[in-house]
């Protein structure tokens, strides 16, 4: 859609903004070589003035800024040449820093690093974007482009979840610095997948510790799902190895609590089924205290 909305844009002569940093840079090689030139005569150093001449050669180009961007959109759109699609709008903004084409090419840059994979570079790019365009209607974009690269190199939960924490932040400042977007609504979806696996991660420790009976660990973990994570598909489970917990250790009110709150939210959860059997297997029966930490978790959220 951004490849597509930017190509409208292409003009068939070439921009002024263009020209004019064209010629000044020309300027600023012709007086560079004439000094150059002077310094180097009759030393000779033919060899290396050949050297020099041939490099200027291959650094700076004639090819006019909207040539350059167009060329990189048929690469990318049409041969599928992502790789070599940036390494041209790379050169918009090489040889053209100053264009209105280098600002757009630089976001191109971005969005064909992102879809070849290259996150790293997409998020260099697209950091650059909003730093030196903070103002442009693409920033947004730019923004979320950061976001979805961290997002998309989310681990499994086997693995540490550093990066999980940080495509987290960057999703929250998508919404933050640009809650009326379209990407901000997107960014929020994707903020949930990550608070799904952080949660996710959490619900695997703790049963990693129900298993060998470390049940305070466990506690812990379960209840951080419950106070963190609320909204994810995690809780009913945490919930119910809450209650599993408890009556293991023998603290039945709170084991009563959890079980309560679950079947309050979660009726129709196979996972009430499991504690209100464990609670009735006790001699007790699911009963909230209000004064539960797990009572209070929910209340806060305006779940319970």
């Amino acid at each position: 859609m951004l490849a597509k909305r930017m190509a409208l844009g292409r003009i068939a002569s070439t921009d002024r903004t263009g020209l004019l940093d064209r010629l000044g840079r020309k300027l600023r090689l012709v007086v560079g070589l004439a000094v150059l030139g002077a310094t180097l005569s009759g030393c000779g150093t033919g060899a290396l003035w050949d050297k020099f001449m041939a490099k200027d050669e291959q650094t700076f180009s004639d090819e006019p800024a909207d040539k350059l961007y167009n060329e990189g959109l048929f690469l990318m759109n049409n041969q599928r040449d992502l790789k070599a699609a940036t390494k041209k709008f790379d050169e918009v903004d090489r040889e053209h820093p100053y264009s209105e084409w280098a600002r757009k090419s630089l976001l191109m840059s971005a969005y064909a690093s992102y879809q070849a994979g290259d996150y790293d570079t997409c998020i260099g790019s697209a950091s650059r974007y909003v730093t030196l365009h903070p103002g442009s209607s693409d920033a947004a974009y730019a923004q979320y482009l950061i976001a979805a690269s961290n997002y998309d190199q989310i681990p499994d939960i086997s693995r540490d979840q550093a990066r999980t924490e940080k495509a987290m932040a960057s999703l929250e400042e998508v919404i933050r610095k640009y809650p009326t977007s379209e990407y901000a609504g997107e960014a929020k979806k994707k903020l949930e997948g990550a608070r799904d696996q952080l949660a996710g991660k959490e619900m695997a420790i703790g049963r990693y510790y129900m298993e060998r009976r470390d049940y305070t660990g466990a506690i812990n973990r379960f209840k951080t799902v419950v106070t963190r994570y609320q909204t994810t598909r995690h809780v009913e489970e945490a919930l119910a190895r809450l209650t599993e917990a408890y009556m293991a250790i023998g603290i039945v009110g709170e084991a009563q609590t959890a079980a309560a709150v679950l079947g309050h939210n979660f009726p129709d959860s196979r996972w009430y089924k499991d504690a209100y059997n464990l609670v009735k297997s006790g001699g007790s029966e699911p009963s909230e205290n209000r004064g539960s930490w797990i009572s209070k978790a929910f209340r806060k959220m305006g779940l319970g």
